[in-house]
């Protein structure tokens, strides 16, 4: 499975700093995931609900590790380049 797009839009929220669409294989899109500064770094926190109880619940996941790191390594690369995109402006 390749991804063949990702589109970020940024935020500008304490720990928000944008949300992702990604598309793999032009054939199916993943909306909704978010880029967070959490306490060590960045990271991708995939589209979730919320259950009656209070909880979340992801909605849209990667089953293994090695997909998530390659998902977050892009989604975070392309963060990037929309952050250097938006200061030249």
């Amino acid at each position: 499975m390749e991804i063949t797009e990702i589109r970020v839009t940024l935020r500008d929220e304490e720990r928000l700093k944008g949300f992702a669409n990604i598309t793999f294989d032009n054939a199916f899109v993943v909306r909704g995931l978010k880029i967070i500064q959490g306490n060590t770094g960045y990271f991708i926190a995939m589209p979730s609900r919320k259950r009656p109880d209070g909880t979340y619940q992801d909605i849209a996941h990667p089953v293994n590790q090695d997909m998530r790191r390659q998902i977050e390594e892009r989604i975070l690369l392309a963060y990037e380049e929309e952050l250097k995109a938006h200061s030249q402006v």
